[in-house]
């Protein structure tokens, strides 16, 4: 599993042109599931993710989770992270959860979340979207299961 985190001022999802999930300061985290991801793997990066301390303190110092700066989350998924580019220039995605386990997998990540921060959003499994964000820092971080 792998989650691209970023931390935005604030972040919007469309899908045909209608915005369907905006939040403000928070993450924007795309999603990528494989074949042999788990539940257990998905709680493990959701608590990673949710404990991260990479928001400003009044000292300027990367000292603050999501929820101490009542922060949101806007949850893309995102299969393009499996992409493999070892061979010619045309990405093969054959790493990619099949894409009924990986829908089931993101809606367990988005309840998951649900449990803990008040304000989450989402795309729309497998649509054609266009993200929009303000990356605050720049601020990325990718968590991938398999270094966890």
């Amino acid at each position: 599993m792998r989650f691209v985190i970023q931390r935005v001022t604030n972040a919007d999802v469309k899908v045909d042109g209608q915005t369907i999930g905006e939040i403000g300061k928070g993450f924007m985290v795309l999603i990528g599931v494989s074949d042999s991801d788990t539940k257990e793997i998905a709680d493990k990066m959701v608590k990673k993710m949710l404990g991260l301390r990479i928001f400003e303190d009044e000292n300027g110092k990367t000292n603050l989770s999501l929820d101490t700066v009542g922060g949101s989350l806007l949850l893309i998924s995102q299969f393009t992270l499996y992409a493999n580019c070892k061979k010619g220039n045309r990405p093969s995605f054959i790493e990619a959860g099949e894409p009924a386990m990986a829908e089931e997998m993101y809606e367990y990540i988005i309840a998951k979340c649900k449990e803990t921060v008040p304000v989450v959003q989402k795309g729309s499994f497998g649509a054609d979207m266009k993200v929009s964000l303000t990356n605050d820092g720049p601020f990325t971080i990718i968590l991938d299961s398999d270094t966890l």
